[in-house]
């Protein structure tokens, strides 16, 4: 009996931990809006990482969060840095790797509470006019084994894609309400 009772508790054990073997790692989310604005100043906008704060999601969860810089904003090595005790927001950095100009922004975001990660995110801008642009604003992920069984029970890609486009219709609202 008690071979019998260690056994199913071995197995109980090991499960999941066989199960993360088999589940994905990484996530990739792209969202998008169009903007009725000529490409060159939402470029502008979006180029500069304290700019965010006026509509990202993740910015605006804690008023009272710490934020402090490195660089000259809009350049690249340009760094934002933040530091929140709601978990939600966590403790991070995000810095301009590469820019072409009026076309796209690479950012590294860096995680470091209350989980560690170093993850890629872009926005591009794209004249679908002489007075709209495609603004895309995308976030690859992952999750490293054994964590990774997170995504059993959570949608990471819907729940970010919601706060992406959250964040796009503000940024759309922002810049044609000018």
């Amino acid at each position: 009996m008690l071979k019998k009772f260690s056994l199913a508790v071995l197995v109980l054990i090991t499960l999941p931990f066989v199960i993360a073997l088999l589940v994905q790692k990484e996530y990739s989310v792209v969202t998008k809006i169009t903007i009725d604005k000529p490409v060159s100043e939402v470029f502008t906008y979006v180029k500069q990482l304290k700019n965010q704060d006026n509509f990202s999601v993740w910015a605006q969860m804690d008023p009272d969060m710490k934020k402090s810089y490195r660089g000259i904003d809009g350049t690249v090595g340009f760094v934002s840095r933040w530091e929140s005790d709601n978990e939600e927001v966590g403790v991070g950095e995000q810095e301009i790797m590469a820019i072409d100009k009026g076309k796209r922004i690479d950012f590294e975001l860096r995680f470091y509470a209350p989980f560690e990660s170093t993850d890629p995110a872009f926005m591009t801008t794209e004249a679908l006019g002489q007075n709209q642009t495609l603004v895309q604003w995308g976030f690859d992920g992952h999750l490293d084994y054994p964590m990774n069984l997170m995504f059993l029970f959570l949608d990471f890609e819907t729940m970010i894609g919601n706060d992406l486009n959250q964040g796009l219709v503000q940024l759309k609202q922002l810049l044609e309400a000018e």
